[in-house]
């Protein structure tokens, strides 16, 4: 049985099933987006708590922490709180969309990419701060330097992140519904796909999933090798 699933999964893929692409499709514009908003925010927030000294610092270090590890359901549950009819954000009608999915991902994300750029960013100020120092700069002229310079770090960073976001279940799952051809994406069509007993297509999303993490991964391994090599 589970061989039979196994060889139609793979004939889905070499057949380039329409269904299965556009899930992937899909999944693929909500978790990329999510992470480049996340990158754009998250970064030069951990960067500036790395250089700026101010009350409550230590608060937000614990808590951008403790955010690395909140769990995906919890996410789920404020988001839709915020863009239910109900909520503070309802009139927007976001929720049960891709947006919806999106902010989810965003809300789980951007703690990891903040936390650690923070990290990377005060190891690498302990190291230039003399010069630093001695050129006379500022900190606000700091933070693209260093951020610039962790770069390669960074890039592993970015691939956490995407990781999290892109085999997530259940924040995308209540903010987005699993709909059919609208907020149905690669983890949640395994899930329902499995319990409706469907698994070649379940398989055929899981490796898809699987490959293109791994793709993904090596051509940023591959970039960062190549960028290392040019810059000496």
């Amino acid at each position: 049985m589970e061989s039979n699933a196994f060889y139609m999964a793979l004939s889905l893929l070499l057949s380039l099933d329409a269904t299965l692409f556009q899930i992937v499709a899909l999944s693929l514009q909500v978790s990329l987006l999510a992470v480049l908003i996340a990158a754009v925010l998250g970064f030069p927030l951990g960067a500036a708590v790395a250089l700026w000294h101010f009350p409550g610092r230590g608060g937000m270090i614990v808590a951008l922490n403790a955010l690395m590890g909140l769990p995906p359901v919890v996410a789920g549950l404020t988001v839709y709180l915020l863009l239910s009819r109900a909520g503070p954000l309802g009139e927007w009608g976001l929720l049960f969309t891709p947006s919806a999915m999106v902010i989810a991902q965003v809300v789980l994300v951007l703690p990891i990419l903040a936390a650690l750029a923070r990290q990377k960013v005060e190891e690498l100020l302990v190291e230039y701060r003399e010069q630093f120092v001695s050129l006379g700069m500022s900190r606000s002229r700091m933070m693209p330097t260093l951020l610039w310079d962790a770069r390669f770090a960074l890039l592993t960073v970015l691939l956490a992140g995407f990781g999290r976001a892109s085999a997530e279940v259940g924040a995308v799952m209540m903010v987005g519904g699993n709909i059919d051809g609208v907020t149905r994406v690669m983890t949640t069509a395994i899930v329902l796909e499995t319990s409706k007993g469907d698994l070649p297509l379940a398989l055929g999303l899981g490796i898809l999933l699987l490959a293109l993490v791994m793709l993904i991964n090596a051509g940023a391994y591959l970039l960062g090798e190549v960028a290392k090599r040019r810059i000496g």
